[in-house]
């Protein structure tokens, strides 16, 4: 039973850990906490099923999904973080806030409040290995999460572009004195960041059969608290917080309770920042640049 219920944390730990790396990408680069990021993973999940109940095929719906979560992170990236650069930091918080607001009342009247049954796309269809019992959409999940994270890592670090974001992440001045065009660089990074959020909301939808308009809440609570419990702008730590807050979010669940996952996870948080403030895989002296 313990074995069983690892593999479920590890495998609701993939969601978390695309989320945590979408807030990574904001705050590690741009020093931008982007509320907007749950609404989008609502996105996601509710525009893949209002379009498959619309009667698209599960890819094309997907596909709908994410260029819809896309056009949202530019409008976000047009009317709430553009217009206060240079201001107060908190301003474009609170701009994204209100976005989230927005997208989940937009959801709200066209869907309803009501949390609806997703599709079972691969109904019955587990891998058995001993006793543990590994359902396979959940499996693709977890290997497209860490493919895509390893993929985004290799990008960062060995090629131009991500080089130039990692300027851009250093010390963004430097990075106009170099050439670096910022004005493109931002909105690609808020697209990057919302795709990341919103697939993670349509794999959540295909795991756990269920979305609602309010779903982006809690999981972006839960990605914003795997980012630090990894370390501040370090995308591999995002990977270690979203897989450690998956485990102790299922282990809480199956030995003390669903009442207190809320209490274990947050404690947990606490905990790791009373102990290592700055993460698990963090650096002391600043914050780790991606």
């Amino acid at each position: 039973m313990l074995a069983q219920q690892i593999v479920n944390g590890l495998m609701l730990g993939a969601i978390y850990m695309l989320v945590a790396v979408a807030f990574t990408l904001a705050i590690g680069v741009l020093n931008f906490l982007n509320f907007s990021l749950p609404g989008l993973f609502m996105v996601g999940g509710m525009l893949a099923f209002g379009l498959m109940k619309a009667g698209w095929p599960f890819l094309l719906a997907a596909a709908g999904a994410l260029a819809a979560a896309a056009f949202a992170s530019l409008l976000v990236e047009r009317f709430a973080y553009r217009p206060m650069q240079g201001g107060d930091p908190e301003v474009p918080l609170v701009s994204s806030l209100g976005f989230l607001v927005l997208l989940e009342n937009l959801m709200l009247i066209q869907y309803g409040s009501d949390q609806q049954a997703f599709p079972a796309l691969l109904p019955d269809l587990n891998l058995r290995l001993g006793g543990l019992v590994i359902g396979i959409a959940q499996l693709i999940s977890l290997a497209l999460s860490l493919g895509l994270v390893a993929f985004l890592s290799w990008y960062l670090s060995s090629t131009a572009a991500g080089r130039r974001i990692r300027t851009v992440a250093e010390n963004r001045e430097t990075a106009q004195l170099l050439g670096i065009d910022i004005s493109r660089l931002v909105p690609q990074l808020f697209v990057a960041s919302a795709l990341l959020a919103a697939l993670a909301g349509i794999l959540f939808a295909v795991n756990y059969q269920q979305v609602s308009p309010f779903m982006g809440e809690g999981v972006g609570f839960k990605g914003v608290a795997a980012m630090i419990v990894g370390g501040m702008g370090s995308i591999w730590g995002a990977v270690l917080g979203g897989l450690v807050i998956g485990l102790a979010e299922v282990l809480s669940i199956s030995l003390i309770g669903a009442d207190v996952v809320n209490i274990s996870v947050y404690g947990l948080l606490l905990l790791i920042l009373i102990v290592r403030p700055q993460g698990l895989v963090g650096r002391a002296a600043s914050r780790e640049k991606l």
